[in-house]
């Protein structure tokens, strides 16, 4: 698919209403309100598109750079691009989408480290994000390495910008549920964190609370494992 006619279905696919909730979610006014399921429904019918990918996140609007996400290469993006990209982030939803592209790259562990230590607010976000879904799908992340970053987690959350402390927190939740001896150190931090304060603006969204959110993850695999 070439970019003109990329543009046209994202233009066509976008509504009003979801103009006004996307702008309530901190999305600027370059967008056309493209829901999820149109996105991801694109998204489908283009496959991998590395080369689309690239001008649909270099024309600047929110919609173009979610699809980018989904249907650029992990395996062809490089580092240089994957900071080019993260420099851009500008509001918490394109963040989202954008880790999760970063962390089925080959520089997942490298961009962690770099991002989590950010002082730009989407940035650092995406950073903790990224280590979310390592800790929740890579095997070779030892817990030695993850109790010291539920030490960082807990020494610098309420110091941190707003969505990275609600990064944060998934992350602590991630690696809780993770082994039980990950369990115990993370829901101990988590308890002496307290509630974790996050502004989600005008909408519905909340911050869970880390310790009932791990141990409901630990219920539902025990009762899999039950089941089994």
């Amino acid at each position: 698919m070439k970019i003109r006619e990329a543009t046209s279905r994202l233009k066509a696919a976008g509504t009003e209403p979801l103009r006004k909730v996307y702008t309530r979610h901190g999305i600027g006014k370059k967008m056309y309100g493209v829901s999820m399921a149109e996105l991801n429904a694109l998204a489908k019918e283009i496959k991998t598109d590395h080369e689309l990918a690239v001008k649909l996140w270099d024309s600047g609007n929110h919609d173009a750079r979610m699809l980018a996400t989904r249907i650029a290469d992990p395996a062809a993006i490089s580092s240089g691009m994957l900071d080019a990209w993260s420099g851009d982030l500008d509001n918490y939803v394109i963040a989202d989408a954008f880790s999760s592209l970063a962390a089925k790259s080959r520089f997942a562990h490298a961009k962690f480290e770099k991002w989590s230590r950010s002082r730009q607010e989407f940035v650092g976000q995406a950073g903790w994000n990224v280590l979310t879904t390592l800790a929740m799908r890579d095997p070779k992340l030892t817990n030695a390495f993850l109790i010291e970053q539920i030490r960082l987690i807990e020494s610098r959350i309420h110091l941190s910008a707003n969505r990275v402390r609600h990064a944060m927190n998934q992350s602590l939740i991630a690696i809780g549920a993770r082994n039980k001896t990950l369990r115990q150190r993370a829901t101990a931090a988590a308890n002496r964190i307290g509630e974790v304060e996050v502004d989600h603006g005008e909408t519905g969204c909340k911050t869970p609370a880390a310790v009932p959110y791990i141990d409901k993850m630990w219920a539902r695999r025990e009762a899999r494992a039950a089941k089994s």
